[in-house]
């Protein structure tokens, strides 16, 4: 869904007829981040226990999401493109790393679950409001994605090459699954008010 931004991108909203500049250097990094999502996930399934690389792949995934919000300040390279394609490539990315991570049993399914089906309601209640520009980012949101992506890592390394590691990722993603509860709502809330608006 057509989320608020997150990863660091500038909160300035960009207009509906703005253009898409897809040849920027913030989304070529996040091009990258998308096709790197399925050797991540397939090193994670097959990781053997020991291996570090699971673990640095993934720190590395998760690290660009960091790095292309801020090239797209520092170079002054926002683009509609970009602000569609960075959320949608962490909706994937956390929907591909729970799956996998469910699969091979390292969490629970009730996590996908959750995520899931939260990530649909807020596709369908909030949408609109969201292509209009509507929701801006909030602290919440932003919080929500970074303590899910440090719980995965977390996971992971206790799965391969540091088995305490677990107990703090589970804990993590515990936290996580709730920020990102709290911050549909959130954003659902948002949504309902610019839809009152628009009929005031």
């Amino acid at each position: 869904m057509p989320e608020p931004v997150e990863g660091g991108t500038p909160k300035a909203q960009l207009t509906p007829d703005e253009p898409l500049r897809p040849w920027t250097i913030p989304n070529a990094v996040t091009l990258l981040r998308l096709l790197l999502l399925v050797p991540v996930c397939w090193l994670i399934w097959t990781g053997a226990q020991g291996s570090w690389i699971p673990v640095v792949l993934l720190a590395v995934w998760a690290s660009t999401d960091w790095v292309d919000g801020l090239l797209a300040r520092l170079l002054d390279q926002r683009s509609k493109l970009g602000e569609w394609l960075d959320p949608f490539t962490d909706r994937l990315g956390i929907w591909g790393l729970a799956l996998t991570l469910s699969i091979s049993g390292v969490i629970g399914w009730w996590v996908l679950g959750i995520i899931v089906v939260v990530d649909m309601i807020v596709a369908v209640s909030a949408a609109k409001a969201a292509r209009a520009g509507a929701l801006g980012v909030s602290w919440i949101g932003k919080s929500r994605t970074a303590v899910l992506f440090v719980a995965v890592l977390l996971v992971v390394m206790g799965a391969t090459v540091w088995p305490a590691a677990d107990v703090i990722g589970q804990v993590l993603l515990v936290v996580g699954v709730v920020l990102h509860v709290i911050a549909a709502l959130g954003y659902i809330t948002k949504a309902q008010r610019h839809r009152q608006s628009l009929r005031a």
